[in-house]
């Protein structure tokens, strides 16, 4: 088994140009992909589900 790679938040925000408080607000709307807990207090994002977000996104514009 291949694990996915896991971004997390900062990394997502300097890839994409989207604030936390965006991301969130995204998310609340069901336009971003859910977190993966990874701990205690840690969340991260698959890539997979991301990439898949941003060609959705594409696809719109």
């Amino acid at each position: 088994m291949i694990l996915p790679e896991i971004l997390r938040r900062k990394d997502i925000e300097k890839r994409f140009g989207l604030s936390r408080s965006t991301i969130y607000a995204m998310m609340a709307d069901g336009r971003f992909p859910k977190p993966v807990k990874l701990g205690y207090r840690a969340v991260g994002w698959r890539s997979e589900d991301l990439q898949t977000w941003f060609e959705n996104m594409q696809e719109e514009a």
